[in-house]
């Protein structure tokens, strides 16, 4: 046991908190929050269909949820509908535009993430990766 490092919520906090501000520029550049961007990653998996599932799947408040889609729909970023099913759901997608911009944003947030993981050994980073995506699921 490792009884002088920190703990593992500290360190996670501070390189979240690290990858935050790396990536505030790079969505202030594209006019973008860090909540629009959530969703326009959430719906670029296309595994959500409904506000009410996109808002469980990011952990949101549906009701907070809403000023971003509105903004999101505004700009052309996503498209928002009634489910033919059933009127009181909107059903959610997004535009062309929404894609580009979600591509281009995820292009530079991945090349940020590259310089600071180039600090690590090829190994180290590959071991690294690994861990986290085991720990996420």
């Amino acid at each position: 046991m490792d009884s002088d490092r920190p703990d593992l919520g500290e360190m996670v906090m501070r390189l979240g908190r690290r990858l935050i501000a790396m990536e505030q520029p790079i969505l202030a550049g594209h006019e973008l929050s860090m909540w629009g961007y959530v969703v326009l990653t959430a719906l670029s998996r296309r595994t959500v269909r409904t506000q009410a599932a996109l808002a469980t799947a990011i952990g949101a408040d549906k009701t907070r949820l809403i000023p971003i889609l509105d903004d999101l729909q505004h700009r052309g970023l996503i498209h928002r509908e009634p489910d033919p099913a059933d009127r009181r759901v909107r059903l959610l997608a997004l535009t062309p535009a929404g894609t580009s911009l979600h591509q281009r944003i995820q292009t530079a947030i991945r090349a940020a993430e590259n310089d600071l993981l180039a600090t690590l050994s090829e190994s180290d980073r590959h071991g690294f990766l690994a861990a986290l995506r085991a720990l996420h699921s």
